[in-house]
């Protein structure tokens, strides 16, 4: 375990360019872009966690009342529509009819999954993302077989079977409760009302009032649990699969390294072109006037003032193109990482303008493509840090437990970082993915502002 402080010193973002497929990979959390949380004129004063937590249990959005209210027809429809297919399918299977009847109740339980999808994304602000289309192949039997394989047909079966219990226990919050709470709060009134014979006011007129007050105060939050059950519920079973999922997000992060990669080669190329081969060009003429100067002393001698004026010029011009071409390849393999990250993860916080405390747990090399991808994300990171949070220290913790290097980065700024949200993490999220990493960013407003990687140490 190592620790250190970084001082304020000139922060730099650092880019990577590659070529080959591993380095297509190191690329993953390659050159910082700065943008991890918004900026703004200065620390909002945030309202206090309690506040917002009461408002938060006491909010009760239409659309979530409007889900359990009317979210009981459509589950009793679904249950009853997964439990014939089931009961039906177990009957029939030792028929001739069974199967077919299987597979075509498995293709409308698809259109189940995709009317519920909206009705979430609607009615509970969740996006669920639809899964892949099925493909059916030529001919009956190699269809049926592709339909009654299909794991988003049995997962959404599921879930029609789950979604019944919490769309009665959703009515239950938002309709039996509150009438129960009305019935009980006017429980008084009613008993006069049946009974015309004068009748004194008892314990039990008081108590019923305050069992309903106290039974209509839970009815948000009621409300709110059956919401995030069915989200829950919904993320769960209604999305793509595990593996359809993991395909999917290494296609995204595929497309995004390789046009980036693409980008970056066509800025070195015309870095190239446009600055180091316009210095070797001024270099070649310099070194042929030289030679002139050369020639035309050949009888009374070379004139040594001009030719030491060119030689200083070709010198000058050397130095220049070297520095150019350093310039351009420092960010396709650090040379901070020839010691390891343990070297130069406290050589990057040395140059952050925020004083950045460094907690290391690094026993052991790691492969040369997750060094880079860690080194290229905490560079980002600290880059967001020192141009957006309007922090005043910051910590970076990196360790190695259970074959996956986490890397967390804290600071004390004004918080308010989102994936997603037009900022650079949502990049940042699908370089890491390229490498089987993941992003999570906890910053709520006020901050602080917590960001942890997660990296496997091997690919």
């Amino acid at each position: 375990m190592t620790e250190g402080t970084g001082g304020p010193a000139g922060g730099g973002a650092i880019r990577a360019q590659t070529s080959a497929r591993t380095q297509l990979r190191a690329v993953a959390c390659g050159q910082p872009d700065g943008s991890a949380q918004p900026a703004g004129d200065g620390p909002a004063k945030a309202p206090g966690p309690g506040t917002a937590e009461r408002r938060r249990y006491r909010s009760v959005r239409g659309g979530e009342w409007l889900f359990a209210a009317l979210g009981l027809p459509l589950a009793l429809l679904g249950a009853g529509y997964a439990l014939a297919v089931l009961y039906a399918g177990a009957l029939l299977s030792l028929t001739v009819l069974g199967l077919p009847f299987v597979v075509v109740a498995l293709l409308g339980t698809r259109g189940f999954g995709t009317l519920h999808r909206r009705l979430v994304g609607r009615l509970l602000d969740e996006r669920v993302e639809a899964p892949a289309r099925l493909y059916l192949p030529a001919g009956l039997v190699a269809r049926g077989r592709v339909v009654l394989t299909d794991p988003v047909a049995w997962r959404t079966l599921l879930y029609l079977v789950l979604r019944l219990p919490l769309g009665v226990l959703g009515f239950g919050a938002a309709v039996v409760l509150p009438l129960g709470c009305g019935w009980l709060i006017g429980f008084p009134l009613w008993v006069r009302l049946l009974q015309p014979a004068s009748r004194s006011f008892s314990w039990l007129d008081a108590g019923s009032s305050v069992l309903g007050l106290a039974l209509l105060s839970a009815v948000p939050g009621a409300i709110r649990a059956s919401s995030g059950a069915n989200r829950r519920l919904a993320r769960l079973l209604l999305g793509p699969a595990g593996a359809q999922r993991r395909v999917r997000e290494l296609e995204t992060a595929r497309a995004t390294l390789l046009a980036e990669n693409t980008d970056q080669l066509r800025r070195l190329e015309r870095d190239l072109h446009d600055g180091t081969q316009a210095r070797l060009v001024a270099l070649a003429i310099t070194l042929s006037l030289a030679d002139d100067a050369l020639a035309a002393g050949s009888g009374s001698g070379p004139d040594l003032g001009r030719l030491r004026t060119l030689v200083n010029r070709a010198r000058g011009q050397t130095d220049d193109t070297i520095a150019e071409l350093r310039r351009l390849t420092r960010g396709i393999h650090p040379a901070a990482l020839d010691g390891g990250l343990s070297e130069a993860l406290p050589g990057l916080t040395a140059t952050s303008p925020v004083p950045v405390t460094v907690r290391l747990d690094l026993r052991e090399r790691l492969e040369p493509v997750i060094e880079r991808a860690v080194y290229f994300c905490a560079a980002e990171l600290l880059t967001n840090v020192a141009k957006h949070s309007g922090a005043r220290s910051a910590e970076l913790v990196a360790s190695v437990t259970g074959g996956r290097v986490r890397l967390v980065v804290r600071d004390d700024g004004r918080g308010g970082a989102a994936v997603g949200a037009g900022t650079g993490l949502a990049g940042l999220a699908e370089r890491l993915a390229a490498v089987d990493g993941v992003l999570r960013v906890d910053s709520p407003r006020g901050g602080p502002t917590v960001v942890t990687a997660e990296l496997p140490k091997r690919l």
